[in-house]
């Protein structure tokens, strides 16, 4: 492991707005101190959670916070090296609404308590075109956001993926959610929102190579029985190339 990370890791340790828990103790039951009582003991207001799943290096959580003094935003990802940009940036700007979890996603739950959080953003998640189950868009991610976000909470998506945003469209589709906006090309869609203006450093990279930026955002009512869709969708092809190849000229979305 090179100097720089042990350097971040150690950063990370000292950081008052950063969480991490080893797996092995979220297996063995250890309570998370925070659960159920975010608001009250962090950030001491009752003010909307708003979660940013595989948050990366954190440029969403802490623009929506700068957007939205009124919310609280919570960075998770289980890459302490990525989330030690945005936890830096947030805590020298003397934000407090911001806080980063170190965590895997499948284990959420153990961190949030049943209507905890008001909204989920996923912003430029793998696809995982090979496993169903592994999408954080799926009907188990589904199952496992209905146990902390609050009914009729919002999910927003946004992603360069084809893939993955037909793949949710039709999962919406299949569970009956309530869509308040698609699109499979953002910014020439003419919405017009602060919110959909942030763009992190990756997302910039697709623009600039022509991969229109697709973007859903659906309420997240209730739901006893879940239906995984069942649907042949096209692979995107260019995700077979590294991240700083990736290209459409090859083959349009």
């Amino acid at each position: 492991m090179g100097k720089n990370k042990l350097a971040k890791f150690a950063d990370l340790e000292t950081y008052p707005h950063v969480f991490q828990m080893p797996s092995s103790q979220v297996r063995e039951g250890v309570a998370f101190p925070l659960r159920g009582c975010w608001g009250r003991d962090f950030f001491h207001n009752d003010h909307p959670i708003v979660l940013e799943l595989g948050c990366g290096k954190g440029e969403y959580t802490v623009g929506l916070a700068r957007l939205f003094p009124g919310k609280n935003f919570i960075g998770v990802d289980i890459k302490g090296a990525r989330i030690w940009t945005g936890a830096k940036q947030s805590l020298e700007s003397g934000m407090a609404n911001v806080a980063f979890l170190r965590t895997d996603i499948e284990m959420i739950n153990h961190f949030f308590a049943a209507d905890e959080v008001s909204e989920v953003w996923l912003t430029f998640p793998d696809p995982q075109m090979k496993k169903a189950t592994k999408r954080l868009t799926s009907t188990n991610f589904m199952r496992l956001y209905q146990q902390m976000v609050k009914p009729g909470g919002l999910v927003h998506l946004k992603t360069d993926s084809n893939f993955l945003f037909t793949y949710t469209c039709e999962m919406v589709k299949a569970n009956g959610y309530r869509v308040n906006v698609s699109t499979r090309d953002l910014y020439h869609s003419g919405i017009v929102d602060p919110i959909l203006s942030i763009r992190t450093y990756y997302e910039q990279q697709w623009l600039s190579r022509g991969i229109p930026i697709k973007y859903i955002q659906f309420a997240l009512d209730p739901r006893d029985a879940f239906t995984e869709p069942d649907v042949e969708i096209e692979k995107d092809t260019y995700r077979s190339f590294g991240r700083n190849q990736r290209s459409i000229s090859h083959k349009p979305l």
